[in-house]
């Protein structure tokens, strides 16, 4: 059998599988919690673009409180796949918080969501740092801020501290890490030849995207309900989410090509901030994460919270890698306890912000 039929085989085979896991799914399908909520549909005050120092083009948004001026600033970063949408529910309940008033800013990693696809030698924590940097240059340059990052967002803030010391000891007013790593990732979680160059099915992954990338979203596309049970399986720690939030899920990856999830594992592998930890002493740190995540596992978490020992760490019982998603009241109860320790007093306030 010729490599293209093999290849069309197997998509066949996995739409099939697909059917039939389906059936299966139908059957156990969990109760739908959230059968009326706007998951990733909520309307921002504001969309910008903000060009990187290369030129690539990044979409951001802005979400004001719904009542009175802004008493902080809180920037949120996405994680690897994903977009800005997976804040949902803390997007909405930010807003909504009076004490502090919060002024959110949220914006797409270069190659996710609406921001512009770029090349792989730009797809790097260093570059996200990079980027943070100047997506809080152009929306966010005064005022108190603090920084809230998810899985790669949370490895970009820490590159950034390492960067830009400075930024943390004269404006960052705290920082909440989720569901991330400063390093070591193929220590606990994802087998280290996963998320490696040199990995024969990384590598070849990524040139088969170039060769054929309709063909190879189509593969990826075709596994149906088993690629839905996987998502759930690596996005969530129960199998009883609602299945909403895994469609929810799906439909962000799905955003991402194969090849910018090819382009981003060697920054992934080798990602290691122990020594910029440090350069969080400055400031509040929150560390939450879910100890059912396969992706970062708990442990990870506990090596941040031991490299901070002023650190808060906080453990989401039975939450995987979205655990932001999967227990939204848990982590948001949490958020707004850190912001109302991070915010500082009126005095402060006042040098920071200027009013005209």
């Amino acid at each position: 059998m010729s490599m293209r039929n093999r290849v069309l085989a197997g998509v066949g085979m996995a739409v099939a599988g697909g059917a039939l896991v389906a059936g299966v799914a139908r059957a156990r399908r969990p109760e739908e919690l959230y059968p009326d909520e706007p998951l990733g549909r909520l309307e921002p005050d504001r969309i910008s673009t903000v060009a990187a120092a290369d030129g690539v083009a990044l979409s951001v948004e802005e979400v004001d409180p719904v009542d009175g001026d802004p008493e902080v600033t809180v920037v949120l970063v996405h994680g690897f796949a994903l977009s800005r949408k997976c804040w949902h529910f803390q997007r909405r309940d930010l807003a909504e918080l009076t004490g502090p008033r919060v002024r959110q800013v949220l914006y797409d990693h270069r190659s996710h969501g609406r921001s512009e696809l770029a090349d792989e030698s730009t797809s790097t924590i260093d570059q996200l740092a990079a980027d943070l940097d100047d997506v809080v240059r152009a929306v966010a340059p005064e005022g108190p801020i603090v920084l809230i990052g998810h899985s790669m967002g949370g490895m970009a803030i820490m590159a950034l501290a390492e960067s830009r010391p400075e930024l943390f000891a004269e404006r960052v007013s705290g920082v909440a890490l989720i569901g991330t790593s400063a390093g070591e990732v193929g220590r606990h979680g994802l087998s280290r030849p996963l998320l490696s160059k040199y990995n024969p099915l990384t590598r070849y992954l990524g040139r088969f995207a170039d060769w054929q990338p309709g063909l190879v979203e189509l593969v990826r596309a075709s596994g149906g309900q088993l690629t839905r049970s996987a998502v759930r399986t690596l996005g969530f720690g129960s199998r009883s989410v609602s299945p909403s939030l895994v469609d929810f899920l799906m439909e962000m990856l799905d955003v991402t090509p194969v090849r910018v999830l090819a382009d981003f594992i060697e920054t992934l592998g080798s990602h290691n901030r122990y020594a910029a930890l440090a350069g969080l002493k400055h400031c509040p740190v929150l560390v939450l994460s879910g100890d059912a995540d396969w992706m970062t596992p708990f442990q990870h978490a506990e090596r941040i919270a031991l490299e901070l020992p002023d650190a808060t760490l906080v453990r989401a019982r039975g939450a995987g890698h979205m655990v932001m998603m999967e227990q939204p009241e848990f982590v948001n109860e949490h958020l707004v306890a850190f912001l109302r320790e991070c915010v500082p007093g009126p005095e402060t306030r006042k040098k920071w912000w200027r009013r005209g």
